[in-house]
């Protein structure tokens, strides 16, 4: 057996050391270098108090995904507080931030954001409408651009609302459709609705809230036109007077179908619509995918496949409405 010189074993050690410090990278004792934290900005329409936003429910899909907000990503968050006409700005500041992904919540923040950036990649994140009607993907299988992530089959799903709103109220004959058409996919959304309606053998007048001076003449609008019930589009402008909005329906006992869960939390009749929390949740898979390098041109856009229908049964009493068994079966939320 070989025997080692002193020189040799010192000479060994300090080779073996030299190798175990080129394979960490570092000196002993000196602190594990910090992750890197990529930045993604988050843009909505409404307040950040706004129960409807959901942020939580986009924490969880991150945190599920293993992106820790304050460890390996930060989240800026810009909220337009229901004036749609700062929405813009707001896009092209997280922009210059810059964000590596830009999630936009609404119809006009997605918007917003597709005229801030070509090339920022962008997740719709609920409110999507027909991202390939309004022009800003080329195909749900092939967005082909910035832009990917969730749509939300709005305007499908307003003739749904339509028909429920029938089912609890036969003998409908003019509805009311309060909108604000400056939003992207509106005009398709009402135009769809009047399609509906006239195979139901009812008349929809559309009703435009485009600022929130308008709402009393909408108000006022209704109740001239002798409307039996009202549809409600879902936008930052519109979600910021929902008890306004509510409280005008069950004083002039006018049912209301909503896009928006929280109006009827608030005393509207009903709401139909894709399950929001799991659309946002989905939406971080969007970002975790981008993060590790997939290109939103290739990602596909998915429509949503869980849906919810919420019945105020408080309302419906308060409106003298009694709601037939076969769609308090449809039921996935009975308010009581």
């Amino acid at each position: 057996m070989s025997r080692w010189s002193r020189r040799q074993v010192v000479q060994g050690a300090g080779a073996a050391g030299l190798a175990l410090l080129a394979g960490c990278g570092r000196p002993p004792g000196q602190a594990q270098p910090p992750a890197k934290v990529a930045r993604i900005g988050f843009l909505a329409s409404g307040s950040p108090d706004d129960p409807a936003l959901y942020l939580d429910a986009f924490r969880q899909g991150l945190a599920e995904l293993n992106l820790i907000e304050g460890q390996n990503v930060a989240l800026e968050t810009r909220y337009g507080e229901g004036q749609l006409d700062r929405i813009g700005e707001l896009a092209r500041e997280l922009v210059r931030l810059p964000v590596a992904v830009l999630v936009a919540r609404g119809a006009a923040p997605i918007r917003a954001a597709k005229e801030a950036t070509n090339t920022t990649p962008i997740v719709m994140a609920a409110g999507g409408g027909d991202p390939v009607g309004t022009g800003l993907v080329s195909s749900l299988a092939h967005p082909g651009g910035n832009v990917t992530g969730l749509s939300d089959l709005r305007t499908e799903l307003s003739a749904k609302r339509l028909q429920l709103l029938t089912d609890i109220r036969p003998g409908l004959s003019r509805v009311g459709f309060l909108w604000t058409p400056a939003l992207p996919d509106r005009a398709q959304e009402l135009a769809d609705t009047e399609v509906a309606a006239r195979t139901l053998g009812v008349g929809i007048h559309a009703i435009e809230v485009s600022t929130a001076n308008d709402l009393d003449g909408a108000f006022e609008t209704a109740l001239r036109e002798h409307l039996d019930a009202l549809l409600i589009q879902t936008n930052g402008l519109l979600n910021t007077m929902r008890p306004r909005i509510a409280e005008f329906a069950l004083r002039n006992r006018l049912p209301t179908a909503a896009q928006d869960r929280q109006l009827i939390v608030a005393g509207g009749l009903l709401y139909y619509g894709p399950n929001l929390p799991d659309q946002l949740r989905r939406a971080a898979y969007y970002v975790d995918r981008i993060l590790k390098g997939a290109n939103p041109a290739d990602l596909p856009i998915e429509q949503p496949t869980k849906f919810d229908f919420v019945i105020n049964l408080q309302t419906a009493q308060a409106l003298g409405l009694t709601i037939p068994h076969h769609v308090l079966l449809q039921a996935t939320e009975v308010i009581q």
